[in-house]
């Protein structure tokens, strides 16, 4: 803190510096955003994504940097992620424009080999850098960008850390999913069964530490049973939620749940959710991260995703604030509304946002009208490179099995011996039935999990 600051507080009432902060405006292209896990890039190939309905473009550079641009060829508008990597420049798939690592243009094979490129074949670059295994890009200038400003998780580094990583896109603006994970109260009854009981739904004791322009810091804890261990829950503007059990440090322990989010546009976001820890039991530590998304994390997103959709619905279909439509109370909302009503302090610049008293571009988009809700392929498999490829190897498995089953029906039906008649008959049942479980894992990659 500086020492004008510290003499600005000394010397200006409370109620002025409440004042002066409410009029203080948060700017979202000074931020680091989460774009992906490091595990979950392909390999060789271009990596698209969007900030606030901006397209931008991931891939490495010769030296195996990342680079970030805009996801637009300054040419024809083409989209620079449907092209290629060559010697770490992406190319253009329409004219073959190849861009590198600051966004300028170094070939175009239209030009006679003695024409210049022209100043203006160019696109903006952003500075990338990547933290415990997440890719963070500066939305604004390069030579502004903070390093520190990146969120870190305490003891992540520590060898006996173990982290489970999890990625989704969701249908609905970030603001509903920061809204859905800042509330402990809905877990006992949306979540019950999967991560609580509905017997456990009960009045929490809640309370806001300190909210300001950096986020918002808070604390909650059961009531029904006296002297609960409080869970500190934090929102760190404008990307992270993040959880932690209050007093585990004195027993050995660390670690939380950290929520990450990304803007992708009106209607849209990215979540990146990581639990972590040196608590983990032996089993969790073993089981295939795809197994562990199918059997636990997607059926914990998709319980209710739904719910969210329709509530969002339902606010812009009345067309009020939040204020009006929202009945709170202390013991389960203390911090969604706080968080809503962050947004109505420091939200003004934003794209759009919807406050507890103010809103600024909110409404459904075309894009959320066609868009299939409940599309776990989409949304997470295409996303995961554990899902994807156990959901590539499935496929695989079950096209050979039918291949290898009707193989080995005609062999059965051609051959003389009974013998090889029988083993042939006997290896196609296995095929068939090897082929019938790959489809039943293969649906786990693809349906999401419904509760009715």
């Amino acid at each position: 803190m500086s020492l004008e600051t510290k003499t600005l507080q000394a010397t200006t009432p409370t109620s002025t510096l409440e004042t002066l902060e409410e009029k203080q405006e948060f700017n979202w292209r000074q931020c680091w955003y989460p774009v992906a896990f490091v595990k979950d890039l392909p390999a060789n190939r271009p990596y698209s994504f969007s900030l606030y309905d901006e397209p931008l473009v991931l891939f490495k550079d010769q030296n195996g940097q990342f680079i970030c641009l805009t996801d637009r060829c300054p040419h024809r508008a083409a989209r620079l992620s449907d092209g290629q990597i060559i010697d770490g420049k992406i190319e253009c798939l329409y004219h073959g424009w190849q861009f590198g690592d600051n966004g300028q243009c170094l070939h175009i094979p239209q030009l006679p080999t003695d024409a210049k490129i022209p100043v203006n074949a160019c696109v903006s670059s952003f500075k990338v850098l990547e933290l415990q295994g997440i890719i963070w890009m500066w939305a604004g200038e390069a030579e502004t960008a903070i390093d520190e400003l990146i969120p870190s998780l305490p003891n992540w580094e520590k060898p006996e850390c173990f982290s489970l990583d999890y990625v989704r896109d969701l249908p609905y603006d970030q603001s509903y999913f920061i809204e859905n994970v800042i509330d402990p109260a809905h877990v006992p009854i949306s979540h019950d069964g999967l991560l609580g009981s509905r017997k456990d739904a009960q009045a929490l004791e809640i309370e806001v530490i300190d909210s300001n322009i950096q986020g918002i810091k808070g604390r909650w804890r059961y009531t029904r049973t006296p002297n609960q261990p409080w869970i500190s829950l934090d929102f760190i503007a404008p990307n992270l939620i993040l959880y932690k059990r209050l007093g585990n440090e004195q027993q050995g322990r660390f670690g939380g749940t950290a929520l990450y989010s990304i803007p992708l546009g009106k209607d849209r976001c990215r979540i990146l959710l990581r639990n972590y820890g040196n608590f983990f039991p032996p089993k969790i530590k073993l089981m295939p991260r795809w197994l562990d998304h199918i059997l636990i994390r997607n059926k914990i997103l998709e319980g209710d995703l739904q719910l969210v959709v329709e509530q969002k619905a339902q606010i812009e279909r009345l067309g009020q604030n939040l204020k009006e439509v929202y009945l709170p109370l202390k013991t389960s909302d203390t911090l969604v509304v706080e968080y809503r009503k962050w947004l109505d302090k420091f939200g003004s610049s934003l794209p759009f946002y919807q406050g507890y008293s103010t809103c600024k571009n909110v409404g459904s988009s075309e894009f959320t009208q066609k868009l299939i809700t409940l599309d776990r392929f989409s949304q997470h498999t295409l996303l995961c490179s554990s899902c994807n490829r156990a959901y590539q190897v499935t496929n695989t498995v079950k096209q050979s099995c039918i291949g290898i089953a009707i193989a080995l029906a005609f062999v059965a039906i051609l051959a003389d011996n009974s013998r090889i008649r029988i083993a042939a008959i006997s290896v196609s049942i296995v095929a068939v039935v090897m082929s019938a479980i790959a489809q039943t894992l293969k649906t786990h990659f693809v349906r999401s999990y419904t509760r009715h």
